[in-house]
């Protein structure tokens, strides 16, 4: 069925502007966004053979997944996400064979790493190796964890783990459950049963000692939800998982290696790539028979507002937002100078810091309350110990950020930088320059991180049931030929792409 968005002004100046620098007066499909989401839309709507413009605010493409030089030049920092196990398992990306447009995967020794303040303690470590993770958490714990995470990585029915795991995680064939059904129906049952409960449920309920809680306790703070919460415990196991099946590897070069591959494909499509092309109404584009938006609700509503019913527009006013993310980058002279106790961390890509699930536990729950921790919970990675192509001869960058409210303007730097010094004396000897993004910064730099909020939106049972409304197919609106295709749309948030893969999909049968 043929719905076409036809402007309801065609004499604005702003409209002129904006379709003088397009090809054609209409086409098939015009996407809204040119983050990894709204790449995957264009692509997937490309590959079916429709004419796609896609237009980004900015003066370059990624949205959160670009690279810049934001400390000193030769120093390439990850501007948002830095580490994709979500992006070298995604099931779509992976069909675009991006290696031929340059896309080079880095996988570090140890996906992560855990340090703890004990000397006894150590670090715990995620290997790609589940029985060498396992042999890490001490016996008791380790066969606790082999039993969580056997089933999820053996061979099934045929087929390899990692191709049903890309399934599971990022719905890649609906529904979802069928990628269960090869498993024993115990293992579905106990999974079932953990998946539900909250972090704290679960490490309860599975571990005994230090190590092993510590390392959940990180893994599933990356919920940004107190741990004390479902679906926290969902997280840990899915970003475990993908450690050992995908690895926690980043683009060689910078993450926006991975947006100029799928520029590059888009492209190849003959796909139109317009940038520093903001939309602030629908009005501005010319007629297509279909526009998808890489946006948040509250922007989608800004563009949209006057199109949108108003029950529809007031559910995704009423979309949650998350806390935001306070970070910083550094251009450091060496590598961070981790303390013998702690010395695994070297191994690793990416480390998290906060010691005990007590200490975690607690710093999680302070931003829930709208507080900011004296020790935060600080997601760390060190990508160049293992791809010097992003620093001068013995530089190293670091990238860094903790948890704080919504929005807040206080400034973290000093305590993430105590929180690694406590694991690293002498981090702050080695500082050239740095970096800071609070959670204003953030969103004036990609308005889609409301408040800072990196994930999209509230990731709690309620909004991943219906996310970001209920609506039996949740990447549709109630006007014809309108789609959302964010973070803020099943399955979430990560840089895997599927949101807008789903979203063109969609599209191209409804449109």
């Amino acid at each position: 069925m043929y719905s076409a968005l036809m402007p309801l002004k065609t004499d604005n100046s702003g409209n002129d502007a904006l379709r003088g620098r397009l090809t054609r007066s209409s086409y098939d499909a015009i996407v809204i966004g040119a983050g990894p989401n709204g790449l995957a839309a264009a692509i997937t709507l490309a590959q079916r053979g429709w004419s796609v413009a896609l237009l980004e605010a900015a003066s370059a493409p990624g949205g959160g997944c670009r690279s810049e030089a934001l400390t000193l030049p030769g120093f390439v920092h990850d501007v948002g996400s830095a580490i994709h196990p979500l992006g070298a398992g995604s099931p779509f990306f992976r069909t675009l064979s991006l290696e031929k447009y340059g896309l080079e995967w880095v996988h570090p020794v140890s996906p992560l790493a855990h340090p703890f303040d004990e000397a006894e303690a150590g670090a715990a470590v995620l290997e790609t190796s589940l029985e060498e993770t396992c042999d890490g958490l001490g016996e008791r714990d380790g066969k606790a964890y082999r039993r969580l995470m056997a089933p999820l990585l053996e061979e099934t029915g045929g087929e390899n783990a990692v191709d049903r795991l890309s399934r599971l995680l990022l719905f890649a064939s609906p529904p979802a459950t069928r990628d269960l059904l090869g498993l024993p129906v115990a293992d579905i049952i106990r999974l079932g049963a953990f998946a539900v409960r909250s972090a704290r449920g679960a490490a309860d309920a599975l571990f005994v000692g230090s190590r092993a809680r510590g390392l959940f306790a990180g893994l599933a703070a990356h919920s940004l939800l107190p741990l004390e919460q479902g679906p926290s415990a969902t997280v840990a196991l899915a970003l475990a998982a993908a450690g050992h099946a995908f690895g926690w590897p980043f683009p060689k070069g910078g993450a926006q290696r991975l947006v100029d591959a799928l520029v590059a494909c888009f492209r190849d499509l003959g796909g139109e790539l317009i940038t520093d092309a903001r939309v602030t109404s629908l009005d501005d584009l010319p007629p297509a028979r279909a526009i998808l938006c890489d946006l948040s609700p509250r922007s989608l509503v800004a563009i949209a507002g006057n199109r949108l019913p108003r029950g529809y527009r007031r559910l995704l006013e009423d979309f949650r937002y998350g806390p935001g993310a306070f970070k910083v980058d550094w251009a450091l002279d060496g590598p961070i100078p981790w303390k013998r106790s702690a010395a695994a961390c070297a191994r690793a890509g990416t480390v998290h810091l906060g010691s005990t699930f007590g200490e975690i536990a607690e710093g999680e729950r302070a931003v829930a309350r709208g507080e900011h921790p004296e020790r935060p919970y600080v997601l760390l990675a060190q990508q160049t110990l293992f791809d010097p192509s992003r620093a001068p001869v013995g530089g190293h960058t670091v990238w860094a950020y903790c948890h704080v409210p919504s929005g807040s303007t206080l400034d973290m730097t000093g305590r993430i930088e105590n929180q690694i010094e406590r694991y690293a004396p002498g981090f702050k000897e080695r500082i050239l320059a740095k970096n800071v993004l609070s959670p204003g910064a953030l969103e004036r730099g990609n308005p889609n991180l409301v408040g800072g909020d990196v994930g999209g939106g509230v990731f709690d049972w309620r909004q991943i049931l219906f996310r970001p409304t209920p609506r039996a197919i949740p990447f549709t609106t109630p006007v014809p030929g309108l789609f959302l295709c964010s973070a803020s749309t099943p399955p979430g948030p990560g840089v895997h792409g599927m949101c807008g893969y789903w979203a063109g999909l969609v599209a191209s049968r409804r449109a």
